[in-house]
């Protein structure tokens, strides 16, 4: 320290960089969450099954796989904002796309294939931008914070289908959600271009204790996206309204935006512990997954509260788990665990649409919950594999 006292944009830094990691994530992340929530009435219009739905969610989290670690050296190869900027922009121009452009199942995939590319870009830009401008006893809280933009998708999806899809029409869903997306360019502050030798660091860096985090990530996201995807679709089909199972989506968000908040804060108490923590949380949700199979609207409550509240509470802490070790590059470390995130959001709804088309929703269910409780066992042997890796560091 040079005893200079910090200006006041020094103090602002890491309040406008959790900002803007959080409205980032919601304009990159708003297209898929869109066309899940509003599932019935896209379906309807371009016919096709639950199968067709999960094609079409797994193309785009594919296409996020393959994009995130080129995206993560882009990040540390140019600076945080740019990619940021970039990836908002793609965003909007996907939900506008999809508004006027989408007559068919395959050109719904083409362009959700085009908005995933925003996701990556978006995702990792704002992992740096944390890890970067946040102090470290407070990474936790807003890793927490950035990751409830996921679930606000949820909520804002959940509340389209009666606010505008059910009247409107779901096409001037997306043409709204556009608006929004683009106005998050302005919350983006310049950043400094950066080197990018720190990326080639990071990915050399990568141990066991990633990998096996990162398998585990991606049977937690097979699962929990089915939430987000399947769920009105389910309740309708067994008999709620599409209006009061829009509804329950939208709870679901809420609980899970408050569940990762907390999460976070929590996770500024105990930062060496939270991979075990993963691993409670994906049991509990596994539980609330089960749930879902059973008839009725308090099963279908209980499952939206124990699925999303904790099975869809864990990526902020892995994110920030990852950060922790890697603090040199983060966008480029994140990069390897979020491409086992993307991995499962990719195999999950096309596994778990088919599973529904060929056998009903009651046994996808049952078959979600059996993937999280395998993810929750994955995340304690990285969890005592990352201990390993942090012994191992300091008698190196």
């Amino acid at each position: 320290m040079d005893g200079t006292p910090p200006t006041s944009a020094d103090e602002h830094r890491p309040l406008r960089a959790a900002g803007a990691a959080l409205t980032t994530t919601i304009a990159a992340s708003l297209p898929v969450f869109l066309v899940g929530g509003l599932a019935v009435q896209i379906a309807d219009e371009l016919g096709f099954s639950p199968a067709g739905l999960g094609l079409a969610v797994s193309a785009y989290f594919g296409v996020s796989a393959i994009a995130s670690i080129p995206a993560g050296a882009l990040v540390e190869r140019f600076s945080a904002s740019t990619i940021a900027r970039l990836g908002i922009v793609l965003s909007t121009l996907t939900l506008l796309g999809i508004a006027v452009a989408a007559r068919s199942l395959w050109s719904l995939i083409a362009l959700l294939a085009c908005g995933a590319m925003a996701n990556a870009a978006g995702q990792l830009a704002s992992n740096s931008s944390l890890s970067r401008h946040v102090p470290p006893r407070r990474q936790g809280l807003s890793f927490g914070v950035k990751q409830a933009a996921i679930p606000v998708c949820t909520l804002l999806a959940g509340a389209a289908v009666p606010m505008i899809a059910l009247t409107a029409g779901w096409r001037w869903a997306f043409a709204v959600g556009a608006i929004l997306a683009l106005s998050a360019v302005a919350a983006v502050p310049p950043e400094p271009r950066r080197s990018g030798r720190a990326a080639g660091t990071a990915q050399g860096q990568a141990t066991r204790a990633l990998i096996v985090v990162g398998v585990g990530a991606a049977l937690a996201a097979a699962a929990a996206n089915a939430l987000g995807t399947f769920l009105v679709d389910s309740a309708v089909a067994r008999g709620i309204a599409p209006g009061p199972a829009g509804l329950a989506l939208t709870l679901g968000g809420g609980v899970c935006v408050a569940a990762r908040v907390v999460g976070g804060w929590q996770a500024d108490l105990r930062p060496g512990k939270q991979v075990g923590v993963i691993a409670v949380l994906l049991a509990c949700g596994s539980a609330g997954l089960a749930l879902l199979a059973l008839p009725g609207a308090l099963p279908l409550i209980g499952g939206v509260v124990l699925g999303f509240g904790l099975g869809w509470s864990w990526p902020g802490l892995m994110n920030f788990a990852v950060v922790r070790l890697h603090p040199q590059a983060p966008a480029a470390a994140t990069s390897i665990t979020q491409t086992g995130v993307y991995a499962g959001g990719c195999i999950g709804p096309l596994g778990l649409g088919t599973v529904a088309s060929l056998v009903g929703y009651p046994t996808m269910w049952w078959t979600a919950a059996g993937a999280m409780l395998l993810a929750a066992g994955c995340m304690l042997a990285g969890s005592a594999a990352l201990r390993r890796h942090a012994a191992a560091d300091l008698t190196a």
